[in-house]
């Protein structure tokens, strides 16, 4: 018997009835030889760790752009965090580790340079909009491995596509990441708004304090282990009510005091309006894209929108500035 062949039998035998089981996948979008010592969910996690969008979050924005320190996380940093929430949250409840892991690794690979004020940016000024969430499954659909595609199930590409708030994923382990996706940023957001000297403890509202607890780690805690007891044997994920209106009020007391704070953001426009630029400059002057862009256009039959808005979002944060000084800048002028 394969080794893959005892991983799926081990699946069956020990996860909750309502886990999807890497046996029962609706499959890829181009049949392939199964692996033989890997299930399909544990090969889809190898392939978006090695493939090169996944790489370049590691220069993306996550909340603060260009901060002075070390600590602060980038967009990798973010997805590692709510890889391993998501991880304990499917270990606890019986549900399949191996696919919720593909998918949280997998949620943000097609965020823009500069977090969401480059996102907000390429949605403004393309006719085409813009979602990150849907970008991340073009990438992996169309963009990867020279317009190959990752190749991965169904079920890794629904839950990159609907973890956002409003949202609705196919399996229990897309909901996973969903919440896991809210609890990372919420937790991590805040402690770096206390580094960065925007944010303190005491500004939190103290019923939401005496409820969810008085630290970043203590209402981490608290929020995994209400989903936990709320959810484990049972054909949904999620947290009980008291719990998830107080995560919501604190989420809103985040987007009021840090996502949306003057001074936390002050770059933000200048960011977008850099974003802007580069793809007007694309779209108008297609030649300039790189050949695998080009390529896009010219053999595939792709709209220069659509292709700018490709090359642009895989920038990472430094490259965009450095296109930017290339193509808008005078050279006599960089010296100084």
């Amino acid at each position: 018997m394969l080794v893959r062949e005892e991983l799926e039998m081990r699946e069956a035998r020990e996860l909750s009835p309502y886990a999807t089981k890497a046996s029962k996948t609706r499959g890829r979008q181009h049949a392939e030889a199964e692996c033989d010592v890997r299930t399909a969910f544990m090969r889809d996690r190898d392939r978006i760790v090695h493939c090169k969008a996944f790489r370049r979050l590691k220069d993306k924005t996550q909340v603060f752009l260009a901060p002075q320190g070390d600590h602060y996380r980038t967009r990798l940093m973010h997805t590692l965090e709510v890889s391993q929430i998501a991880r304990t949250l499917a270990r606890c409840l019986s549900l399949n580790e191996d696919l919720v892991e593909a998918i949280a690794l997998g949620h943000d690979l097609g965020h823009t340079p500069f977090g969401h004020a480059g996102e907000r940016a390429l949605d403004e000024v393309s006719p085409l909009g813009f979602r990150h969430n849907e970008q991340s499954v073009r990438i992996v659909e169309v963009l990867e491995k020279e317009g190959k595609g990752l190749n991965l199930t169904w079920e890794v590409r629904d839950g990159m596509r609907n973890h956002g708030t409003a949202d609705h994923p196919s399996t229990l382990e897309g909901q996973v990441v969903r919440l896991a996706d809210k609890l990372a940023y919420i937790h991590h957001d805040m402690d770096d708004g206390e580094r960065a000297g925007f944010l303190t403890e005491d500004d939190i509202p103290m019923h939401l304090r005496r409820l969810l607890g008085g630290t970043t780690r203590e209402r981490l805690n608290t929020f995994v282990h209400d989903i936990v007891n709320t959810s484990r044997m049972r054909p949904f994920v999620k947290m009980s009510d008291e719990v998830g209106e107080a995560m919501l009020e604190l989420r809103r007391f985040m987007f009021a005091n840090l996502y949306t704070n003057e001074v936390a953001k002050n770059e933000e426009p200048r960011a977008g309006e850099m974003l802007k630029s580069l793809y007007r400059y694309y779209v108008e002057n297609p030649e300039k894209l790189p050949g695998e862009m080009r390529r896009r256009i010219e053999v595939l039959g792709e709209s220069p929108e659509r292709t700018a808005l490709d090359y642009i979002s895989g920038m990472t944060d430094q490259y965009s500035m450095s296109k930017f000084r290339e193509i808008f800048i005078p050279k006599s002028w960089s010296r100084f």
